[in-house]
């Protein structure tokens, strides 16, 4: 730059000397030929050899312009200028907006043939304006339990789950039912959550054949731990078993005790609330919810709820030691009240391996009281769970109406009692847990266990299970002058002994076999005797 400056400013110096030299020797010969002051010889030879060394000195310049002309325009690694010909300069438009490039102080030109050097290509970033920031996408995975898709701030949160339970049942005994197989359960749903305080679920079964396809559909508010709301169709918080999902069952069939649960005809669910939480971490819990009673989606038919309240304690779970910390032990209470003109009935005598129905349905009116006392020992691979629920079922003005007169008079209640024992144990090692699925150590194929690897035969386990049920229905006679008659009384209990094995080749799948003897003491149904009914059930499960 500076000696291209240099040269330019030597140049213009030069043509100036020699410019006035020209007009000085025009003023010593006037065009007119007039005489002036004569020049000596001596000086005009010394005039002609400065002009011949100027010439000499412009024809070098010349050449050194050419020379550096001539070299290759290309962009300087140091962002130093270059010098290009006239000829190769750009066009007017072309140079009308300079380049733009950082002031430095230095002199330049900015014209055809001294040009800035091209700038080095910037990062893509500062190319263009960057673009308006995008809200990042959901995320999307699998927890170990299910699939989940989760907002990118984590707010929302929505898992689809659901199970399938394919059983083959085999019955010896009179008038057993034909062997079969059942397509016990075809359930498929969402949960999750909104934020830290709200939770969602939606399960429906494709198995159902009547009534409603929807098994549960609620809102759960979680203000605290201790305080918990839920509001929407679901499982009425009476008992240990009735809290227990279908997937997490020791036996195939529930014990006879479920037969009196609330909403025992609808998988034990209801249109209803419930308040609930853990309190001291979990050393006690607690459920009053209120609940139409009448199934699922069913409105209610009396001006009274069921209202059901229930009580769970773990005395020791925070202590040190393992014998006694997973010990747990509870009592549940449901009022309720049914309406005869509505064909209310008591509950069903249908045992749920389906042998046999050992008690007969009777219209009742009336309030109708629960009561259940529940425990549940946990250690390692092992588990021992216990309970007792019992019914009462009033039939007020239900009577009769005969030839001769009429009225509806009141019958004795009808009072029915269940228990059930049972212990399991793993004997692969895993620990049983208290409402879940064991984590199989080594499973035979499929996906590792979450929290485990390896493979083997998977985990098996075994158990046992004693249970009864009795339901009495006291006579009456009315012997009256409207309404005589005589109610005959039914007085039946039956008993079932149940042996299981279950396998779990991984984590997401079961395989049961369950071996029953049912003992049938007093037949409800005209025509059968006192025997034993053998059934033996078998069922695959996979859930997701």
């Amino acid at each position: 730059m500076r000696l291209l400056m240099a040269v330019s400013v030597l140049l213009v110096l030069l043509a100036s000397s020699a410019l006035a030299q020209n007009q000085n020797a025009g003023a010593a010969n006037p065009a007119d030929g007039s005489t002036g002051v004569a020049a000596t010889k001596a000086e005009v030879n010394e005039l002609r050899s400065e002009v011949a060394a100027q010439r000499q000195t412009i024809e070098e310049l010349k050449a050194l312009v050419e020379k550096l002309a001539g070299v290759k325009a290309s962009t300087a690694v140091d962002g130093t200028p270059q010098i290009r010909p006239v000829a190769d300069a750009p066009s007017t438009a072309a140079i009308a907006q300079p380049v733009a490039v950082p002031d430095t102080g230095t002199a330049r030109l900015m014209n055809a043939v001294l040009l800035e050097a091209d700038p080095e290509p910037a990062p893509a970033a500062s190319q263009a304006p960057s673009a308006p920031k995008k809200d990042a996408p959901l995320t999307a995975g699998w927890n170990g339990e299910h699939f989940f898709i989760r907002s990118a701030d984590g707010q929302f949160t929505i898992s689809p789950y659901g199970y399938v339970d394919n059983e083959y049942r085999v019955y010896q005994g009179d008038g057993a039912p034909a062997d079969t197989f059942v397509l016990r359960r075809a359930r498929f749903g969402f949960q999750g959550s909104y934020g830290s305080h709200f939770d969602f679920a939606l399960l429906t079964d494709a198995a159902s054949t009547t009534g409603s396809v929807v098994r549960d559909v609620y809102l759960n508010v979680r203000i605290r731990p201790e305080l918990q709301f839920q509001a929407g169709q679901f499982k009425t918080p009476f008992a240990q078993e009735s809290g227990t999902g279908a997937t997490n069952l020791d036996f195939i069939e529930r014990g006879f005790q479920s037969m009196l649960y609330p909403s025992a005809a609808s998988a034990y669910r209801s249109p209803g609330v419930a308040f609930h939480g853990d309190i001291g971490g979990g050393v006690m819990q607690y459920w009053i919810g209120a609940f139409n009673g009448k199934g699922y989606a069913t409105v209610n038919t009396t001006n009274q709820p069921e209202v059901i309240g229930r009580l769970r304690f773990y005395p020791f779970r925070k202590s040190k030691g393992d014998w006694l910390k997973q010990l747990a032990f509870g009592g549940a209470i449901d009022r309720g009240r049914s309406r005869g003109l509505s064909g209310d009935q008591s509950f069903s005598g249908a045992l749920p391996d389906g042998a046999y129905t050992f008690f007969p349905q009777f219209a009742i009116n009336g309030p109708t009281q629960r009561y259940n006392g529940e425990f549940t020992y946990l250690k390692s691979g092992f588990a021992l769970r216990g309970e007792f629920d019992q019914l009462n079922m009033s039939r007020n003005n239900v009577g009769s109406e005969q030839e001769g007169g009429l009225g509806f008079l009141s019958l004795p209640s009808i009072i029915a009692k269940a228990w059930d024992i049972s212990t399991t144990y793993m004997i692969t090692g895993e620990r049983q847990p208290e409402n879940g699925t064991p984590r199989v150590h080594h499973p035979l194929f499929g996906p590792d266990t979450p929290g485990g690897k390896g493979r083997g035969w998977g985990a098996f386990g075994v158990g046992l299970r004693f249970m009864g049920i009795q339901a009495n229905e006291p006579q009456a006679n009315f012997l009256n002058y409207y309404t005589p008659g005589f109610v005959p009384g039914f007085n039946y209990h039956t008993f079932e002994y149940t042996a299981g094995v279950n396998w779990f080749p991984n984590y997401w799948v079961k395989y049961s076999v369950n071996l029953g003897v049912d003992q049938l003491k007093d037949p409800s149904t005209i025509g059968a005797v006192p025997q034993n009914y053998y059934v033996v059930l078998q069922q695959l499960q996979f859930r997701f």
